[in-house]
């Protein structure tokens, strides 16, 4: 994983602890997967834009023709 043994993760595991403490410890887990699902969600969308008119819309028209 990284070129990162376990002494290296332990070390770093301790220094988030000692800056953020252990109450803050969850929130910054959670925003850190939240981040990550994300950015999955970002990469897998499609970025096409579907402007092609739906259904409803041409019935609605006739509809307000008709009156």
């Amino acid at each position: 994983m990284f070129g990162l043994g376990t002494t290296e993760l332990i070390i770093i595991l301790v220094l988030v602890l000692i800056i953020f403490g252990a109450g803050r410890l969850p929130d910054i887990g959670n925003a850190l997967g939240r981040g990550i699902r994300n950015f999955k969600k970002a990469v897998e969308s499609n970025d096409e834009i579907d402007i092609t008119p739906k259904d409803d819309d041409k019935s609605a028209d006739k509809k307000n023709e008709e009156k």
